[in-house]
């Protein structure tokens, strides 16, 4: 692709991430208010209700991933993107307003839905519109969006938070301080909505459109039951796959219970902070890394080094807890699994699930991986409390070191490499050659 403006791709691709930045900063957002709203709620004594509080978000994004595909293949990818900015936006003024934890919890389901959509369309999206030879960067943007989102939501907690032994400053937590944690998403939600109105359709829904347009029996849009055709089956098994252990590598349950790890490696609360502040700024500079490395190095490698690295090092965590080791080395161990992470599977988990579809599908592909995602999302951070309870934090991570080195085995078999490919290279390779074969 030759010629192409660049300054509007970069344009285009920023502003559909901007719903990466959403997403990041709405996910953590949620574990610095966690302490005051629970007990402005009067459910800080309630596991069960602090559960559905940390998770109403969550069901709201298997059902945004779930509707994303199937309404982005009929309606086309900007109104969807439209769509997730409006849910954010309304999430982020009506979390912080209501005083009904009802409401409260109905709110972040819909800022869920929004992080669902988001999630699926967003990297699809830069991916239809990017060229070949920088696609998988101009994906990973999205990541970087993701992560800024975290680390921002990080410090805006910290920020926000004041002092919890005197009075005044917990009156002022519990009243109006996790309040403004929310509301302070409103503005980039906002940004977000209004940009959007100036960025193009995206050029394979366009195409895929005209097709079916010319089609005389008025073929439909693709479904689930076209996408579990025998054709697609290798694909999408490396696409459900790479989703699901994306999260059950184990690195996310670091920023959902950083509190647990860290104080189990001997941090104080006030080292805990610093430490959750540490892992952001990692999550972001080997993010950047990942914007060059992954054209240069390609996706399969980096694959295996995520998968192969985090292995490794949860094995070697584990030990550690299981040592009762503690300090600079837990810290220094956890920031490098975290740096692993952001160079390799957060960024290129989204490239490949973007890329490995065939422009048909691709948007009911990208909604059922999501999904997955998600789900493993929901299972991981459910499963982590009990798991850190029955084995420890030693039992706890070498079992995400052994998934880690399946994934790895699994990864070296089956995931090819789509550095420097078309979209349309990319399906005759993966799935008209492979069809051609098993016929």
């Amino acid at each position: 692709m030759q010629g192409f403006n660049k300054g509007f791709l970069y344009f285009i691709c920023a502003v559909s991430a901007m719903g990466g930045l959403l997403f990041g900063y709405d996910w953590v957002v949620i574990g610095g208010a966690k302490p005051f709203y629970e007990l402005y709620f009067g459910i800080a004594d309630s596991p069960v209700m602090q559960g559905v509080a940390m998770t109403t978000a969550l069901v709201g994004c298997l059902i945004g991933a779930m509707v994303a595909g199937g309404a982005a293949d009929r309606y086309g990818r900007k109104p969807l993107l439209m769509f997730s900015a409006v849910l954010f936006t309304v999430s982020a003024v009506a979390t912080g307003l209501f005083n009904s934890f009802i409401l409260f919890n109905i709110a972040r389901f819909v800022g869920g839905v929004g992080i669902g959509v988001a999630s699926a369309l967003a990297p699809m999206y830069i991916a239809e519109v990017s060229p070949a030879e920088i696609r998988g960067r101009m994906v990973s943007l999205n990541q970087m969006t993701i992560v800024l989102g975290i680390l921002g939501a990080q410090i805006v907690n910290m920020l926000l938070a004041r002092d919890t032994t005197v009075a005044e400053s917990q009156a002022w937590n519990l009243a109006w301080g996790w309040r403004w944690m929310f509301w302070a998403e409103t503005l980039p939600a906002a940004l977000f909505l209004l940009m959007s109105f100036f960025i193009p359709e995206s050029p394979v829904f366009l195409k895929v459109k005209g097709e079916r347009l010319k089609v005389k029996e008025g073929r439909r849009e693709a479904g689930l039951g076209e996408l579990f055709q025998h054709k697609y089956g290798k694909v999408l098994l490396l696409g459900l796959v790479v989703a699901v252990f994306q999260q059950w590598c184990g690195t996310n349950v670091i920023f959902n219970y950083a509190h647990e790890i860290f104080v189990g490696a001997g941090f104080d609360v006030d080292g805990m902070f610093i430490n959750i502040v540490i892992t952001g700024i990692a999550n972001v500079v080997f993010t950047f890394v990942a914007l060059y490395t992954i054209e240069k190095w390609g996706r399969r490698t980096l694959m295996l080094i995520g998968a192969g690295g985090l292995g490794l090092i949860y094995f070697t965590l584990g030990t550690c807890y299981f040592m009762g080791l503690t300090g600079v080395l837990m810290v220094a161990l956890v920031v490098a699994a975290i740096s692993v992470y952001a160079m390799t599977l957060g960024p290129v988990t989204w490239t490949l699930l973007a890329e490995i579809f065939p422009n048909r599908v691709r948007g009911i592909a990208m909604a059922t991986c999501t999904f997955a995602l998600w789900v493993g999302c929901c299972t991981l951070t459910f499963s982590f409390p009990s798991m850190n309870a029955a084995l420890g934090s030693s039992g706890t991570f070498w079992i995400y070191s052994g998934i880690c080195m399946c994934a790895f085995i699994y990864l070296f078999r089956n995931c090819p490499e789509t550095k420097g490919k078309s979209l349309e290279e990319l399906e005759k390779e993966l799935i008209n050659n492979q069809s051609n074969q098993s016929n």
